[in-house]
Parts: C-alpha cells; sequence; structure tokens
C-alpha cells in the first residue's frame, strides 16, 4: 500500500495537507493555503517534483562554504547597484 497524502481544514479555515508513510506517520506537512483547491494544487506540485528531486544537505562544510560565497556575491551586486 503506497503512502497517502491527507488534506484537513483546521480552526483557521485554512488548509492544510500532510503526506502519510504506509505505517501511518506524518513525514511532511505543507503550509496553510486558503482554499481547498490550492491545498489540492500543492499536492499536484509535490508529486509531480518529487520524483527526480535533489537532496541538498544544508549542514555539510561545502554547502556551509557555498552559502558563504553566494552570501558575499549577493552583497557585492547590492553594493554595485547602490553606487549606481
Amino acid at each position: 500500500m503506497p503512502g497517502k497524502f491527507v488534506v484537513k481544514k483546521g480552526s483557521t479555515g485554512k488548509f492544510r495537507f500532510s503526506l502519510h508513510s504506509t505505517n501511518g506517520q506524518i513525514v511532511a506537512t505543507s503550509e496553510a493555503y486558503n482554499t481547498k483547491a490550492s491545498a489540492m494544487g500543492g499536492i499536484r506540485s509535490v508529486k509531480s517534483l518529487s520524483p527526480d528531486a535533489a537532496i541538498e544537505d544544508q549542514t555539510t562544510k561545502e554547502w556551509a562554504a557555498g552559502d558563504e560565497a553566494r552570501t558575499a556575491g549577493a552583497a557585492a551586486t547590492e553594493a554595485k547597484a547602490a553606487a549606481t
């Protein structure tokens, strides 16, 4: 039996979905959506994007080094834009 998506309406009137594994454990929970149609669209997005999704492990030193480079590059771009 495959996992399943469960859609619920919260006390605030917003909709969320969760992905449950075959043993019933929740493995992912969505953001809050204003409409059920939007929540269903979120499920479609997860289903279409996840089969080939890359894994970005942000706990590694390599990722941190790349993040520092990205931050420095963004700061340089902002400084250049402010100077013009």
